[in-house]
């Protein structure tokens, strides 16, 4: 490990007394969460991970500190991505909003877990199969073409394959009962939809880590910052979806600044030693320039997306059944009908 035990244990201590705080006393009850709240939490998680990023660089100094903040700026940008995905899961299976908090809860902490045996594993890779980070880097690249030809997101749950799994082996009710995972239908104890969308939301985090923690080890392979960077983004990923849910949207050229991050990340794993041994220049420099060209990147794309805002739909081709008349008689779309505005019958 790059740092002692008791580092780990300490943030391991510190993430679940902030946990329990969350779910254990202000929000035990389940109510929606309001834009407010939202807000304060957001501000909360952002200075913590500037506060525990002022800690490394006064402990580990400058480029620590700097790869602690372009893996957070990288990991948070994408959870940014990744909330629209949300949107639509719970969209789709309706789960009222005072209920969406409990399952991004548990699905937090799913996420902890995935996260730290992803980068365990991938850490001991690196370690011991060197070259492999060049595949991580080809990956990211792809990763990032992928994405920028990418159409918009659609949610398909009866087509994965972990959805068919888990209903195969446990009954899931089609409603909700209140805010609980498990219910008991006919004496028999049932999984509710809520279970269900949890499943969704951990395999869909767990698709996202696969693009984010080779991202993150473009920047640096120190384990425990890798780690740290990865769970202030995702605590903050709960608050940053209340907030930002209604706007996510008018973000639409972040994609592509995620997609140029990615693909710069890529390449920097493949050329850093190249450029670090033949023109003498120092990890620091690279680490320093890539933070700057990240955030440029990413700030243009959101700056972008108000300068040109997409363009409301006016032209909207409907479907209609065979045989319907329109309640339009003339060119010029006239009401015909009643005064309710329903078509005559002819």
């Amino acid at each position: 490990m790059d740092y002692p035990i008791w580092a780990w244990a300490g943030f391991g201590i510190f993430i679940l007394l902030m946990l329990a705080l969350d779910l254990g006393i202000l929000n035990r009850k389940a109510h929606a969460i309001t834009y407010k709240e939202a807000a304060t939490w957001s501000a909360v998680w952002v200075t913590l991970a500037l506060v525990f990023a002022g800690l490394v660089f006064w402990q580990r100094g400058s480029l620590t500190g700097k790869e602690f903040l372009a893996g957070y700026l990288i990991e948070l940008s994408l959870s940014v991505d990744n909330l629209f995905v949300f949107l639509l899961i719970f969209s789709y299976f309706k789960v009222p909003a005072k209920y969406q908090h409990r399952v991004l809860f548990w699905g937090v902490l799913g996420a902890l877990v995935m996260r730290i045996t992803m980068i365990a594993l991938g850490a001991a890779l690196i370690n011991r199969f060197h070259w492999i980070i060049y595949i991580f880097g080809v990956f990211l690249i792809y990763t990032g073409i992928k994405m920028l030809l990418q159409k918009e997101t659609e949610v398909h749950p009866e087509d994965n394959p972990v959805v068919r799994f888990v209903t195969r082996f446990i009954p899931i009710t089609r409603h909700y009962d209140g805010d609980k995972f498990f219910t008991v239908v006919d004496g028999k104890k049932t999984g509710t939809l809520m279970l269900l969308v949890l499943v969704i939301v951990e395999v869909t985090d767990l698709v996202f880590a696969v693009d984010s923690i080779p991202a993150i080890f473009g920047i640096t392979t120190n384990t425990f910052i890798v780690y740290t960077s990865n769970v202030f983004a995702i605590l903050g990923l709960r608050s940053l979806y209340f907030l930002l849910a209604g706007v996510v949207e008018k973000f639409h050229y972040l994609k592509v600044g995620l997609s140029i991050v990615l693909a710069f990340v890529g390449v920097k794993m493949l050329t850093e030693g190249f450029i670090i041994h033949n023109f003498d220049v120092s990890k620091e420099t690279v680490i320093t320039g890539s933070l700057v060209i990240v955030a440029l990147v990413l700030l243009s794309s959101v700056v972008a997306s108000y300068i040109w805002p997409l363009r409301a739909e006016t032209n909207v081709e409907v479907e209609l059944p065979e045989g319907f008349n329109s309640p339009f008689d003339d060119d010029e779309g006239r009401l015909g009908g009643d005064e309710r505005g329903l078509p005559e019958k002819r």
